[in-house]
């Protein structure tokens, strides 16, 4: 048996708000939901993962407009399967900058902390 979530169930199990899935689903990122007969959202296990994996993408920075593509790409099935694969290494190429100034980032935070910690001990 299949497993549906409303669509105040799916706010609260991902964090995001029923206006932000609302939204999704009006800019195409978020298509096919099935409806109950009284017209509400019925989300599936599917939906779920897939609004996840959304998440971390823009969490990670991409742009809605990337989003976009890479949902319409999803959307057109198999076929695109490789164009899909090179806008994720696009993207991990951009995570991975990220990560690599953010460590330079701390580095300096670490040392400015180690700095701070020497002059208390010396008084």
């Amino acid at each position: 048996m299949k497993k549906y979530f409303t669509i105040q169930q799916m706010a609260k199990t991902t964090g995001l708000t029923e206006y932000t899935l609302r939204y999704y689903e009006r800019i195409g990122l978020v298509k096919f939901i099935a409806r109950k007969d009284n017209g509400h959202r019925q989300y599936s296990s599917n939906d779920l993962q897939w609004i996840e994996f959304l998440m971390r993408l823009r969490a990670t920075g991409m742009p809605i407009r990337d989003m976009q593509r890479f949902a319409e790409l999803r959307y057109q099935g198999d076929k695109t399967v490789a164009k899909r694969k090179a806008m994720l290494i696009v993207h991990l190429e951009k995570v991975q900058q990220h990560i690599n100034e953010w460590m330079k980032y701390k580095r300096v935070l670490i040392q400015k902390i180690e700095y701070y910690s020497n002059l208390k001990q010396k008084r």
